[in-house]
Order: structure tokens, then C-alpha cells, then sequence
């Protein structure tokens, strides 16, 4: 056609932004996120998949509410910097062992932390109390209403939940006049052996579905909830051990050949000399469908204990990414506070 106008037939290559100029549109549409310690390490973004794995008592949830406080907190308020992002979190919580009062109580102490230390005006507060604490309970208050939170006690419930989550979510930003920036999972393989153990569950439509199929309807209906608002998703995932003791490097995907579901994941630590296996029990459409991967470890009796405020002794923790692998392993610790990293 242009041709045929007298024009260049190649003007429709010409270049019409530099890759500067897209790489700065890409990085304005969709910032990197920073989240707090230890999950730092690598840049993340709306769209991206995190899977937060290791045992019990390892700290996946505490990593999941320092995350989550993160993102409802504001970065700027009424003239206190607390460097959140101001933004709404949805919750779905599987295991149904979340804990209301360890958030309200990590969440008041960051915000009690932050007035205390960069308040300009923290000596007028000092003396008058009652408008430290009006203060500190409005932002509380607004915070906490940007936490959605949803309770799943089967797959059923869970894919109902995907399949109204749009909708409500775009109900709740108009009401909060924020949009959704964080969906957390905690955890993914809470109803496997459930599934796997009964029935198949038959749709309403009559169709029959498996413990694979299921798998892809949670996979297509987060996939299209990414299209229609792209969010950080975190999740998190208790492993299964083959025989013999488990290390730090039980999680180890680089050099491991993985295969579909129920495969073994054969591992070899540099302190042990026996193979280690863990099971990847996640069928293969979710393993592809995760793009950053966090191993965590419970040290117990393998590190001295860390001395915490009060000098009360806590237990430590370990945190590695395995996707993509960076090589760096980092020591955190749980406090009234949430989670430090320990130095």
C-alpha cells in the first residue's frame, strides 16, 4: 500500500523509540519490587511466580507476612517515611493456619519502629500518648483493610476462589482505591494427598476432573487472572523426603533431571556424602509455571542459637535461591519484629 502511494515500502521498519527509551517505558510500566531480607536477592515483578519451599517451622509463612506487610504499608505517611508500597494483598490461605494476631502484631511493631525512629515530630508525640496511639491506629487501621484474605478447606474451594477473584478484587481497589499487587498461596500443595486420595470431582458443566487436571485448571485460571492484573505471586510448598536425613541442598534443581509428576530429585550436599532425595510431588504444569524458586532451612541443632533482643535466644533459618541460582545463602531469624537477617 505504501508502495502504491508513492511512499517507501520500508518505512514500516524505521524505528520509532530508541531501546533506551523502551527499556525506560518497560521499568515505568512494571517496576522492579523490592522486598525486605532475605528475599532481596533477586529483582522481582508483576507476573512473576515465587515458590517458597522447605519444611516446617522454616519460616515460609513469617517470609509471607514480611512480604505482605511490605506491600500494604505506605511509603509515606502524613510525614513519616515507612518505605512500603501502598498497595493491596490477597491472601488465600490453604493450610488454615494463618495467624490474625502475629500479622496485627509484626504490623504494629514496624509501624511503632518507623514513627519512633524517623518521626520529625517523635518528641511531640512522646508527650502526648493519646495522639501517638490515634495516629499509629489510623494507619493500622488502613493498612489492615488492604489485607483480603480468603480461606480455601478443598480444591473446590480454591478454584471457586480463582474463578471469583477478579471480580472481587476489582470491587475491593475501587473501594480502597488501590489496586492488587500481591497474590500469596500458602500452600500450594496443601490438598494433594486429599485429591489424590478421593474421588475426582465432577464440574457443575459434568466434566470429571483429575489431580493433573485440577493442577492445569489452577495454572489457566492464574494465567488469565496475570492478563486481566498482572500481580506478584508467592507461594508456599512443604517438600517430601525420599530416606535418609535432609541438608541445606536437598532442593537443589540445576544439576537434577526433573521429570513429570511424583519424580525424584536426586541431590548430593557437599557436608554429606550419601544422596539426598526429595520428591517434586507438584505436577510438571506447575514446576514450569514458576519462575523464581527459595529453599529454606531450618538449622535446629546444626547452629548455635542467635541472641535476640532481651538476649532471648532464637532459632535460625536459612534462605537460598535455586531459581536463578545466586550462590548466596542467607541467615534469618524470627522475632516479635518479623524477620531479621543475621550478618
Amino acid at each position: 500500500m505504501a508502495a502504491e502511494a508513492g511512499g517507501d515500502p520500508r518505512a514500516w521498519l524505521a524505528a520509532d523509540e530508541t531501546a533506551a527509551a523502551f527499556l525506560s517505558r518497560s521499568l515505568s510500566a512494571r517496576p522492579p519490587i523490592l522486598l525486605p531480607p532475605p528475599l532481596h536477592r533477586a529483582p522481582l515483578r508483576p507476573g512473576n511466580v515465587v515458590e517458597i519451599a522447605g519444611p516446617s517451622n522454616s519460616g515460609k509463612s513469617q517470609l509471607l507476612l514480611t512480604a505482605a506487610i511490605q506491600c500494604i504499608l505506605p511509603k509515606e505517611w502524613k510525614g513519616t517515611y515507612f518505605g512500603g508500597l501502598g498497595k493491596a494483598v490477597i491472601y488465600l490461605d490453604l493450610d488454615c493456619r494463618f495467624d490474625v494476631l502475629r500479622l496485627a502484631q509484626v504490623l504494629r511493631n514496624r509501624i511503632a519502629e518507623c514513627c519512633g525512629s524517623t518521626n520529625p515530630r517523635n518528641e511531640e508525640f512522646a508527650e502526648d500518648a493519646a495522639v501517638d496511639s490515634s495516629f499509629e491506629n489510623t494507619l493500622f487501621s488502613d493498612c489492615m483493610k488492604r489485607f483480603l484474605y480468603a480461606r480455601c478447606y478443598n480444591s473446590s474451594d480454591f478454584i471457586a476462589a480463582l474463578q471469583n477473584m477478579h471480580s472481587q478484587s476489582q470491587a475491593k481497589s475501587e473501594v480502597l482505591g488501590v489496586g492488587i499487587y500481591f497474590l500469596m498461596i500458602d500452600s500450594i500443595g496443601s490438598f494433594y494427598w486429599m485429591d489424590r486420595d478421593s474421588q475426582p470431582i465432577t464440574e457443575s458443566k459434568g466434566r470429571t476432573l483429575s489431580r493433573q487436571s485440577m493442577t492445569e485448571m489452577v495454572v489457566q485460571k492464574l494465567r488469565r487472572f496475570f492478563q486481566l492484573q498482572p500481580v506478584l505471586l508467592m507461594v508456599t510448598k512443604a517438600p517430601i523426603y525420599g530416606e535418609g536425613f535432609t541438608t541445606g541442598n536437598d532442593f537443589q534443581r540445576g544439576t537434577s533431571k526433573q521429570t513429570s509428576e511424583d519424580s525424584t530429585i536426586r541431590c548430593t550436599g557437599p557436608e554429606e556424602e550419601k544422596n539426598i532425595s526429595c520428591r517434586e510431588f507438584m505436577p510438571s504444569v506447575w514446576q514450569s509455571f514458576v519462575t523464581h524458586r527459595i529453599k529454606l532451612q531450618d538449622l535446629g541443632q546444626e547452629a548455635e542459637l542467635f541472641s535476640g533482643p532481651g538476649n532471648k535466644e532464637l532459632p535460625l533459618h536459612t534462605s537460598e535461591w535455586v531459581q536463578p541460582s545466586l550462590n548466596t545463602k542467607d541467615r534469618f531469624s524470627i522475632t516479635d519484629d518479623g524477620v531479621i537477617l543475621i550478618l
